[in-house]
């Protein structure tokens, strides 16, 4: 498998591929991103956007994930991961989330991600179709899984 690189000091996990990982998914086993993940992850170089923690809040509450322990304690065991941490919503990337280039759908944590990606000059891991089609647009640096 030809090894895939990129050019960037941090990834920003989409909230599926954040919680692959720390399910071990194998969804992410037979990616061929997973070694750039596990990469940046010695390098304590992924973030995780307060959007997704809200995200999987929200996936929980409509019954379309389950974690199979308490939401609370599944977040805080996977925001003190080691080489994670928790990127904070910033008002420029608020803002700038309404104001994206390009055409883009109306999901609010999708474009706060971009957004956010755009800000910190990160790559956005994901396989959100949307996601992928902006970037391919030029719009954002993404790395596919």
């Amino acid at each position: 498998m030809p090894k895939v690189s990129i050019d960037t000091d941090q990834l920003i996990l989409d909230t599926h591929i954040w919680i692959w990982l720390m399910a071990g998914d194998a969804a992410l086993s037979s990616s061929k991103a997973l070694p750039v993940i596990e990469d940046f992850h010695k390098r304590k170089a992924i973030k995780v956007s307060v959007m997704s923690v809200w995200e999987l809040g929200m996936l929980i509450a409509k019954g379309r994930i389950d974690l199979r322990e308490d939401m609370h304690t599944w977040v805080n065991k996977a925001l003190h991961a080691p080489g994670l941490s928790l990127l904070p919503l910033s008002p420029a990337a608020a803002l700038d989330s309404s104001h994206l280039p390009g055409i883009f759908h109306g999901d609010p944590v999708d474009r706060i991600l971009v957004s956010e990606a755009r800000a910190h000059n990160a790559t956005l891991v994901t396989r959100d179709r949307k996601i992928i089609r902006y970037a391919e647009a030029g719009h954002v640096r993404i790395l596919k899984t």
